[in-house]
């Protein structure tokens, strides 16, 4: 092949990205000329190409032959024996030798062939002006370093990356995000909780002997809303159907197990009135620190054990089920001063509503499996820093009734009370969650307290005589407080 279809065919090839490494001073590679010398170290150069773009190499001696050994990335023409086009066809790495008339090699050149960056690089810096963002290529892909002020910047200049290289795969996110990244989250949940029961009735019983045969009647109110009777023991009582001393199973005696019983009056009538009140109250603050973009996990609560399966010996395995407060959240810094928050909290207590009895035979024959009461919220929000938000609430008004009576008899006029018992049930709830996020910095050891600081135990006179459970003393700015024993070892008497 002579030389002139070879510089031909090198320059069908030559493309060059923006960027060029250089180990000799060389132009900028979006620079249209480069001056390069063949003389002494120069005569091994790299530079870097852009894609779809030109550039000339001017030498300082004459060439007659260039080579270059992929000439599908770079095309190489020999306009002048010191003028050279290269052209940059496709990403990849290549290299071009020169050589003079007699033969010899006087230049050595490798070349990286990238995309040009430098209008990216342009446009991040006009869209962020405060960042710190550098650009570069890497064969096919775009590595980002640098540093920028939050989060929301940097997923940013990754989002614009990705619209340049029209595959986000093919960006390399390495930026910093600068600025306070701590967050700390404080949660505050608060529960009301009023019940209300009422039980009003007439319990009735009657007994008369018929020719001989004694014949009973009782009324009793089976269906309540809060089970039994509030109370059996409760309420009053006229005239008496049996000898026999009431219970609380049996408020009339063995006449309702038979009615075997001495007859003094023929009718017994028995008022159930109470009225049962109840107040919770409950109230949460957990507090989490985390970095942003970790999540953090808060229990203060404990687990009980849940059967689970049988293994091959028969032995029963069990898993254990969280309870109590429950908080886990993941914070983004997005602006500064300015969070993003992925919310997870959960209230959980033991009840018996709901509860699971194991039945069959075997050892767990009988077993009572607990059930959860779970007040859960999980949510995203936005707030600034020292910003608060309400993320939940909830407001429950649960009213039942029931009457209970004999039928018919109970729908007479006056007279049907007699035979009928009313259940009420009333049940407000009020529950609300409240969300607070701080950015914070690392402090000082003393800029803490804890709950146990200053606590002094008591000496065993004031425990005894004075029935203190922690020592008393007066404020003394001078010389704070601490803890210490009189002696080295054993019992300590102050």
């Amino acid at each position: 092949m002579s030389s002139r279809s070879l510089f031909l065919a090198l320059a069908l090839t030559l493309a060059a990205p923006a960027a060029f490494a250089q180990t000799a001073p060389v132009n900028d590679a979006g620079a249209r000329v480069m001056q390069i010398s063949t003389r002494g170290a120069s005569s091994h150069q790299r530079i870097t190409l852009s894609l779809d773009k030109a550039a000339v190499v001017q030498l300082d001696a004459d060439a007659r032959d260039v080579l270059v050994s992929n000439p599908e990335l770079v095309d190489a023409v020999v306009r002048t024996p010191r003028r050279i086009f290269l052209l940059a066809t496709k990403v990849g790495q290549t290299n071009a030798f020169f050589f003079d008339a007699a033969g010899k090699q006087i230049l050595t050149l490798d070349i990286r062939v990238e995309k040009d960056v430098v209008d990216l690089a342009g446009l991040m810096k006009a869209s962020m002006p405060n960042s710190a963002i550098s650009v570069q290529a890497l064969n096919d892909n775009v590595v980002l370093t640098g540093s920028v002020t939050s989060a929301l910047e940097s997923s940013r200049a990754a989002d614009l990356a990705a619209k340049f290289t029209g595959d986000p795969k093919k960006v390399i996110n390495m930026i910093g995000v600068g600025g306070n990244q701590q967050v700390m989250l404080k949660v505050r949940i608060a529960e009301m909780d009023r019940n209300i029961a009422k039980q009003f009735g007439v319990n009735l019983a009657a007994a008369k002997i018929v020719g001989g045969m004694p014949l009973a009647y009782s009324t009793a109110n089976q269906f309540n809303l809060v089970g039994q009777a509030l109370s059996d023991l409760s309420g009053a009582q006229v005239g008496q159907v049996c000898n026999s001393q009431s219970t609380n199973s049996n408020p009339f005696g063995t006449l309702l197990n038979g009615g075997n019983c001495q007859i003094k009056n023929n009718v017994q009538g028995q008022l159930q009135a109470l009225e049962r009140v109840g107040l919770v109250h409950m109230l949460a603050e957990p507090n989490l620190t985390a970095v942003t973009g970790e999540t953090a996990k808060f229990l203060a609560g404990g687990e009980f054990p849940v059967p689970a399966s049988r293994d091959r010996d028969g032995n029963i395995t069990v898993e254990f089920k969280q309870f109590g407060v429950g908080l886990s959240f993941t914070p983004v810094v997005i602006a500064p001063g300015r969070i993003s928050l992925q919310l997870s909290s959960e209230v959980s207590e033991l009840s018996n509503t709901g509860a699971f009895t194991l039945s069959g035979s075997g050892v767990a024959q009988g077993l009572t499996i607990p059930a959860l009461t779970v007040r859960r919220t999980q949510t995203t929000v936005e707030l600034p820093s020292g910003g608060s938000f309400a993320v939940a609430g909830l407001m429950q008004h649960n009213t039942k009734q029931v009457i209970d009576g004999f039928p018919g008899v109970k729908d007479l006029p006056v007279l049907g009370a007699l035979f009928r018992s009313r259940d009420f049930a009333d049940d407000q709830t009020e529950l609300v969650v409240l969300v607070s996020a701080y950015l914070v910095e690392p402090n000082t050891e003393t800029a803490f307290a804890a709950p146990t600081d200053g606590f002094v135990a008591p000496s065993d006179p004031e425990t005894l005589l004075l029935g203190r459970l922690n020592a008393t003393y007066k404020k003394n700015d001078d010389k704070p407080l601490a803890p210490r024993a009189s002696a080295p070892v054993g019992f300590v008497v102050r």
